[in-house]
């Protein structure tokens, strides 16, 4: 059996950290709103953000094992800002715009009670805040390092 994906840091450190991530959502969601979410372990948004874990473990591993000088490290540097930026930007206005729509849906089917109209909830939570994404980035640092160190052994 060839071991070289699990020899592979950036990739190991990048996928532990968004399972990880993932893994935690449920866990930390009972700390801010007192209730256990099993959706919470394969959805978007929520604290901490395994996107920004995931990419931030992917670009840490990659200074670490290549250097900072490095092609790899810029591509995966660059990969990481637009994965964040979009978290935080596009995603977030995309799930306040949901919650607008589903707002007018429900004043919709209030005014057309005979049924013609029957609204449908868009998912509201896609992007993620500021302090979910510092969550993702520290967990992703601290993953990509150990889990690089680990794997090298340096």
């Amino acid at each position: 059996m060839n071991n070289a994906l699990l020899e592979n840091a950036p990739f190991i450190s990048a996928a532990l950290a968004f399972f990880i991530a993932q893994f935690l959502k449920p866990f930390i969601n009972v700390l801010f709103e007192r209730k256990f979410v099993w959706s919470m372990l394969f959805s978007t948004g929520g604290m901490p953000s395994s996107h920004a874990a995931g990419v931030i473990a992917l670009a840490t591993s990659i200074a670490f094992t290549e250097g900072i000088g490095t092609v790899d490290f810029a591509i995966a540097a660059t990969f990481a800002a637009i994965v964040i930026h979009d978290a935080m930007g596009i995603r977030r206005a995309a799930g306040k715009q949901a919650e607008v729509i589903n707002e007018w849906s429900r004043l919709l089917s209030d005014i057309h009670r005979e049924g013609q109209f029957t609204p449908e909830n868009l998912k509201t939570m896609l992007g993620h805040s500021f302090s979910q994404v510092l969550g993702g980035v520290l967990l992703g640092l601290i993953i990509g390092l150990s889990a690089t160190y680990q794997i090298i052994g340096h």
